[in-house]
């Protein structure tokens, strides 16, 4: 009892001693940034927020408010209201990163004819056994080009030609590659009777072989305006809450990346389906092209990210959507007896649908309207939203690539 007692006196002198009267109030100051660090970083509800941070009053709780940037940067992989609306579109942007690898190392595979020694076995070859036996097998051979005059053609324009240029069409070239039997092309064997194994559309091969590859720019200006987009989304719900200029930059960053995403996803309807009507095909993209700039124009100014004009953003981009309807009837029109048309405009609607429904929820709130509080963590309207914009990207992913192989085939 008395060596306690003792202790105690010997702990309070120390902190009141002459030795260093400071030492105790260091030790008290150290422990309050501690205490103070982690208060600051903690979650707080949606009425301690200040008020550039307050966008949707249904979702109560696990708010980060003004941290620094490294601890915002590493919220990233902790748990709060934001980390699903990060994390939905930043796998989007890896999904469209992969899905454009995966493009362009499949673009066409141009392939000088010369490589198969063709030129030999088409001069060589008899066309009018060529042409009995591809009525055989190939419905569509009404179709081809006269290929006696092909024979003419070619034998004529050989011998002042150094090289003969690509094949245009990717996928005939594979057929053709699969097709002809490796003593086709590294012998002297002439044997024309190879082709059986084709598909209907080869019918098509003669007419195309002199062609240049499509061009892919408006292709992969889709998808890098995709990329963007799910890219500045993530890093917009990841940094917002440092700061309130980071959260005006990143959210002007924010409204770009969906005007850049609409007006990218015209670049392939319009491109392709008017490349033989070049009046109609610049005044569309031109039209949207203006249109996505003054969007982007309009959501500089600061009154647009309020919450009172939630409604008024999500129909301003649903309106830019909206204005494709104009080229995909006049493409119905012009193409309507071309099943490819058909077919991009069902992935089309359909791409219309995912992002219509995105925007309605995302207006809406819903459904944490209905249960304030009950999906703060997941299942919010915004999160909805990115999911609905990401299934409605990977829809006209897929159009464009019907669109592509449409004009390979066809060209105009």
């Amino acid at each position: 009892m008395v060596d306690n007692e003792r202790n105690f006196t010997e702990k309070k002198s120390h902190c009141i001693s002459d030795v260093d009267p400071r030492s105790c109030s260091s030790s008290k100051e150290g422990k309050g940034k501690q205490l103070w660090k982690k208060v600051r970083y903690r979650l707080v509800e949606y009425h301690s927020l200040p008020g550039y941070l307050k966008d949707n009053e249904y979702i109560l709780h696990h708010y980060r408010s003004e941290w620094p940037l490294k601890q915002t940067l590493l919220s990233i992989f902790t748990i709060h209201n934001e980390t699903l609306n990060v994390w939905t579109h930043l796998l989007g942007f890896f999904l469209f990163l992969c899905l454009t690898i995966y493009t362009a190392m499949n673009s066409p595979k141009v392939m000088d004819l010369s490589t198969l020694h063709l030129p030999e076995v088409l001069k060589k070859a008899d066309f009018h056994k060529l042409q009995m036996e591809l009525r055989t097998c190939l419905p569509s051979l009404p179709n081809m080009p006269n290929l006696h005059r092909f024979q003419q053609e070619l034998n004529i324009s050989l011998p002042s030609m150094d090289y003969l240029p690509s094949l245009s069409n990717w996928y005939i070239v594979e057929l053709l590659s699969n097709c002809l039997p490796e003593r086709f092309t590294n012998s002297n064997h002439t044997d024309v009777c190879v082709l059986h194994s084709m598909k209907d559309d080869v019918a098509s091969l003669i007419s195309p072989v002199m062609v240049r590859p499509i061009t892919r720019w408006p292709f992969f200006a889709f998808l890098g305006g995709a990329m963007f987009c799910l890219l500045a989304s993530s890093t917009c719900h990841l940094l917002s809450c440092h700061s309130e200029r980071l959260s005006y930059i990143m959210l002007r960053v924010d409204y770009a990346g969906i005007a850049a995403l609409i007006t990218t996803s015209f670049y392939p309807l319009v491109y392709y389906s008017f490349m033989c009507y070049p009046i109609f095909c610049n005044l569309y993209i031109g039209f949207i092209t203006l249109l996505g700039i003054g969007t982007i124009l309009v959501s500089l100014l600061p009154v647009f990210q309020t919450p009172e004009y939630r409604g008024i953003r999500a129909s301003l981009f649903s309106g830019m959507g909206v204005s494709g309807v104009a080229p995909i009837l006049h493409k119905l029109v012009l193409f309507w007896h071309q099943p490819e048309a058909i077919h991009t405009t069902g992935y089309e609607i359909l791409m219309g649908v995912f992002y219509g429904i995105g925007a309605l929820v995302y207006a809406m709130r819903v459904p944490e309207r209905w249960m304030p509080g009950k999906f703060d963590i997941a299942g919010h309207s915004h999160q909805l939203f990115h999911v609905f914009v990401v299934a409605g990207a990977y829809t006209h992913y897929r159009a464009g690539l019907i669109y592509l192989r449409w004009r390979e085939v066809h060209g105009c």
